[in-house]
């Protein structure tokens, strides 16, 4: 919108109604005028002509040309100005006279066949007006002279008609001339409005003007200032406020200075006292900043000199428990490995706070399998609650997913520590755990939203022990008679590992009715996997009896069952069921069990009776049973809770199915027709990875630099590459880059190999040119799946089916654990796990094992070297990074998932650009674990070799 000033909209109010008003009186006054003027014309024609048609009614009767003439000729001179010829015609449109001889008397004649008008006749022709006005015989107008028998020939009326043309040039001088009167007339009326407009603008915008630019003036400081000159009216009054105001303001301005001063004295006097508290801040800051980091030293050194010795009791231990013992032997063993656990878990739970506390605890991103990670905490922690006499209840929703990416351990660690706090705090009654799925709080649609319920019936909490709940080192009961113990670490703990994982916690309790914690955390669907579900095609039309006393362990277990095509039949007893055959019969003996072991041989035979097969829930008491009951006929016996990870194998295992193992399995000795280049700056990993290709392609490239792999490429056409992308010198992105340059491998698919499963990781790469991923360890499945759709698309073949290819099941983790403490120590050495990731092959495992031993003592000498030197630069930054993630790569085919876990916080940390010397608590646990590693080894090895 355009601003105007006051000038100009002075303006435009004021002569624009004045401008208007004159051109709508002067075109009012034009137009009358010139209708006024017409009007006369037509007056003065009709004035000659009528009277001109009267008297040339005898001439005509007649026919006496010498009178008419001399009638017009009298009339054109009288009024010769506007007159330019009068004639007269006959009734038969003849000319008869004319008092302009010199004129075309024909412009006046009517057109032929045209009837002689009855009336005076107006015709305009350019500046001319035609007038024509009929001659009439006033005899025949008259009836007065007739006789009744008379008649009257109608032609004999008219006599003949009369024209006359009137000049209409003067009428448009006339008309001009008014105009022209009516133009400077409005002319000078506006004159006078500008300089009338221009007074009044002087009087107004002038004293307004000084007002502004007075007030501007005031607002740069300039108080003096006043407004000057003559005004009137209401500007006189503005004038007097703005000159009272400036001097308000140059009184206030005054008394402000002084109170100005008068504060920045006392403001000198109280920075000099400030300035002296900073000093001692500093000083004080200092202090508690060297006694922190003193306090980390010592943390992570008396941690590092107490799980030494530790681990080496509770190892000897486990180890003599192993040995012939007597009874009272074996209780003596086993207190002291609960009290090396318990102890090692408050030594964890320390060290895993201070990591939290100073924010370097970082969650590693890997598959696993939800179902089966949760099962473990419950089975681990099942013995505590069923010695207690409680039911744990286990209730996944179908809609959870099974395949995720996140840190397992984290979340088991979770769970252990409220399970474990609702364990310690309940004496009677059942621990509820409910997993849901929430859908609707995910941001991606890769990211999951879990929710875990823990409900129990214990003491519960009062509301004035909320605020310490979680807060560290505190405790609901720290008096000195107390019950139940613990560091006071394991809810702080949870708290902040759920917001580390993009979650949030809460709970709800009464005294004495039991308290409900719940939270939630964000996962990741593994994208990189292969559909591991197990066919149930084989338990259709079959028939299942459960028997279970406890309703919501009973609403748990059917709720996953209805999954299935079993029908079912649920009760209560064993007495209430239907008397009929079965070809399951699955039976839960209650927590805690009232029946000794006569009875339950005796309510086995009579199960065996209904029943092909016979599967007992037991609680971990009965356990010891376990074996008597196999023989006495039970199919099974499973812990309580049940879960489907340890049921559906059982189911299925009659018809010589496992949920694990797909039916069909690929032929090993068929090998794709492809030529594939693996490059890997590990050895170990290469190694693997090509152990692997030679058993399922021709021929098997490998090497161990990118600059070698590019190379190759030159030299030999390839069908598939295997790039591993964190590689010293060129790493995988730009050598694939430049491969995809050569002629021959513009099309080449090259799949990029890494160790993290993190969200987004697949897009990334494919954006940078590659084919597809792998997560590291690969997978034999996952791998040959690939070189099967790889190979096909070269053939082009149709897609193969997934499902015709082993699959693999990501590594569980352990944790050990007693009543209400967590110790997370995940194995040193897990062989089977070894095997597992070296595609089953012992050997290769064994060699694979004996290379990382081989290693760890150069390793942990140029960790040494950089703990003494206290080097921080970037070339030492950058060679320790490469040393950690190239420990890292091999961990993950070795079977050694701790060493693993701690290269991988390491190198999170690491990447994040934090001083070598911040991590000293992580150096020596790498340093203790990779002691501990050698150890397992050492002793695995020693084992292989005594047995070969």
């Amino acid at each position: 919108m355009i601003k105007y000033s006051l000038r100009t909209r002075m303006m435009i109010l004021i002569l624009a109604p004045t401008l208007i008003l004159g051109i709508l009186l002067s075109t009012f006054f034009m137009i009358s005028r010139y209708h006024e003027f017409e009007k006369q014309v037509i007056n003065a024609g009709s004035s000659i002509i009528e009277p001109l048609a009267i008297a040339s009614e005898h001439g005509m009767i007649a026919r006496n040309r010498d009178n008419i003439r001399q009638l017009i000729n009298l009339l054109h001179h009288r009024n010769n100005p506007i007159i330019r010829a009068i004639t007269v015609f006959d009734k038969d449109n003849k000319f008869f006279a004319t008092s302009n001889y010199n004129y075309n008397s024909t412009q006046l004649r009517l057109a032929k066949n045209h009837p002689i008008p009855h009336s005076l006749m107006l015709t305009h022709r350019g500046d001319s007006l035609v007038l024509q006005m009929p001659i009439i015989s006033e005899f025949h107008l008259s009836r007065d002279y007739l006789q009744p028998n008379d008649v009257i020939a109608p032609q004999t009326q008219t006599l003949g008609y009369i024209a006359i043309d009137l000049d209409l040039k003067t009428v448009h001088l006339k008309r001009l001339k008014e105009l022209l009167i009516s133009i400077l007339l409005l002319l000078f009326c506006l004159c006078i409005a500008v300089l009338l407009t221009y007074r009044l603008i002087q009087d107004v915008t002038v004293p307004i003007h000084n007002m502004v630019n007075a007030v501007d003036r005031i607002r740069r400081g300039r108080l003096n200032s006043r407004v000057e000159g003559n005004t009137f009216g209401e500007l006189d009054t503005l004038k007097n406020g703005i000159n009272a105001m400036a001097m308000s303001l140059a009184a206030y301005r005054k008394k402000m200075q002084h109170s100005i001063d008068q504060a920045t004295f006392d403001l000198r006097n109280t920075l000099e006292q400030i300035e002296k508290q900073n000093v001692e801040l500093e000083l004080a800051k200092k202090r508690a900043q060297e006694a922190a980091r003193i306090k980390s030293d010592f943390l992570a050194n008396i941690s590092h000199e107490l799980r030494t010795p530790l681990n080496a009791v509770i190892g000897f231990t486990r180890q003599t428990l192993k040995t012939a013992l007597t009874p009272t032997q074996v209780d003596y063993m086993q207190t002291i490995e609960r009290s090396g656990n318990h102890l090692l878990s408050i030594i964890n739970d320390v060290l895993d706070f201070s990591k939290l506390e100073v924010g370097k605890l970082a969650l590693e991103q890997l598959p696993f399998l939800l179902r089966a990670t949760l099962d473990e905490v419950i089975i681990l922690l099942a013995h505590t609650a069923h010695e207690k006499g409680l039911e744990l209840i286990l209730h996944v929703n179908q809609d959870v997913p099974e395949q995720v990416v996140g840190d397992a351990m984290r979340l088991q660690q979770i769970i252990t520590n409220l399970l474990g706090n609702a364990i310690k705090f309940t004496e009677k009654g059942s621990i509820d755990i409910n997993i849901n799925l929430l859908c609707e709080t995910c941001q991606t649609k890769d990211e999951i939203k879990l929710a875990v319920e823990i409900r129990d019936t214990g003491i519960g909490i009062s509301e004035t022990q909320y605020p310490q709940l979680f807060q560290a080192f505190g405790q609901a009961d720290a008096s000195t008679s107390r019950r139940h113990g613990g560091t006071g670490l394991g809810l702080a703990i949870t708290e902040r590992l759920v917001k580390k994982m993009k979650g949030t916690i809460g709970f709800s309790s009464q005294l004495n009715h039991g308290s409900t914690f719940v939270f939630n955390i964000a996962l990741t669907l593994n994208e990189n996997t292969l559909d591991q579900a197990a066919s149930m095609e084989p338990l259709a039309n079959k028939h299942l009896a459960y028997i279970e006393s406890n309703a919501t362990a009973a609403q748990a277990t059917l709720h996953f069952l209805k999954g299935t095509p079993l029908q079912i039949t649920h009760r209560s007893t064993l007495k209430q069921l239907p008397q009929q055959h079965y070809d399951f019969l699955l039976i839960g003996i209650a927590v805690p069990s009232a029946l000794n072991q006569a009875d339950h041989r005796e309510q086995l035979i009579t199960a065996l009776e209904m029943a092909d097969q016979v599967i007992l829930v037991l609680p971990s008491q009965l356990q010891v049973e376990a074996e008597q009951l196999k023989q006495a006929g039970a199919k099974a016996c499973l812990l309580r809770p049940i879960s489907s990870n340890r049921l559906f194998p059982l189911l299925l295992a009659k018809n010589g199915l496992d949920p694990l193992i797909p039916q069909k399995k690929p032929d090993p000795v068929a090998r794709f027709p492809l030529r594939v280049m693996a490059v890997d700056d590990n050895p170990a990993n290469l190694k693997l990875i090509g152990t692997l290709l030679a058993e399922q392609v021709e021929e098997t490239i490998v090497c161990e630099s990118g600059a070698k792999a590019l190379l190759m490429a030159r030299r030999k056409r390839l069908d598939i590459i295997l790039m591993d992308i964190q590689m010293p010198q060129m790493d995988g992105i730009q050598t694939s880059q430049l491969i995809h340059q050569i002629p021959h491998h513009q099309n080449t698919p090259i799949i990029a190999v890494t160790a993290h499963a993190v969200n987004g990781q697949r897009d990334y790469f494919l954006s940078m040119g590659m084919a597809d991923y792998l997560a590291k360890p690969i997978d034999e499945a996952l791998l040959r799946c690939t070189l099967s759709r790889y190979s096909r698309l070269k053939n082009h073949l149709p897609n193969p089916l997934v499902a015709d290819h082993p699959v693999f099941s990501p590594p569980s983790r352990s944790c050990d654990t007693t009543l209400g403490v967590t110790t997370w120590a995940a194995k040193s050495l897990d062989w089977p796990l070894a095997i597992q990731q070296a595609a089953n092959k012992e050997d290769l495992a064994y060699e694979l094992l004996s290379m990382l031993l081989g290693s760890l003592p150069l390793i942990t000498k140029q960790i040494q070297d950089m703990m003494n030197k206290e080097q921080n630069d970037e070339n030492t930054h950058a060679a320790i990074l490469s040393l950690i993630h190239k420990l890292h790569g091999s961990c993950g085919y070795t079977g050694t998932p701790r060493l693993q876990q701690i290269c991988l916080t390491i190198e999170s940390q690491l990447r994040q650009k934090i001083a070598l010397q911040q991590l000293q608590p992580e150096w020596l646990e790498l340093l203790d674990e990779i002691e501990n590693v050698t150890q397992a080894a050492q002793q695995q090895i020693d084992g292989l070799q005594h047995r070969c």
